[in-house]
């Protein structure tokens, strides 16, 4: 009896596990959102040498994969929005990803900004702003499971 119920959980053992994810980090997938909640693309959140990025990924068979940033300054101009990389070196300080700057693609504007992860890593407070802080905006990004592609 104990080497089937053994065999059983070594068996479940992988299953369980896949479930599981580290949501202590911002790295993944995320869904920006508007004030209604509702999904403004992708973003996906990768580490690269202590600092965090941002590049746009595709949401959908219906992107455009040939829309430019037309607006934007610098080496950002003319580069495809798909896979254009929008958040720039954020490190983590006191609980907070800070020191970065953010790009909205439609104006070309680029902003300060810094977020932290609320609600056991799945969702994440995104503020971008101008000079200080308080002249700023805070939007709500949902993490998506890479998998579904859905809200976990």
């Amino acid at each position: 009896m104990k080497f089937i119920l053994l065999v059983v959980l070594t068996g479940l053992s992988p299953i369980l596990l896949a479930g599981t994810a580290n949501f202590s980090s911002p790295e993944g997938l995320w869904a920006p959102t508007d004030g209604d909640g509702r999904q403004l693309g992708l973003i996906r959140i990768f580490e690269q040498n202590g600092a965090f990025y941002g590049r746009i990924e595709p949401s959908s068979p219906a992107d455009d994969f040939s829309a430019r940033c037309t607006r934007c300054a610098g080496d950002r101009k003319d580069q495809p929005i798909i896979g254009l990389v929008i958040m720039r070196h954020l490190r983590l300080k006191d609980g907070e990803y800070v020191g970065g700057d953010i790009l909205d693609p439609t104006t070309g504007g680029v902003y300060r900004c810094k977020f932290h992860l609320t609600d056991g890593g799945l969702k994440l407070l995104m503020r971008g702003y101008l000079g200080v802080s308080f002249l700023g905006h805070t939007q709500t990004w949902v993490r998506i499971d890479d998998a579904s592609r859905r809200p976990y």
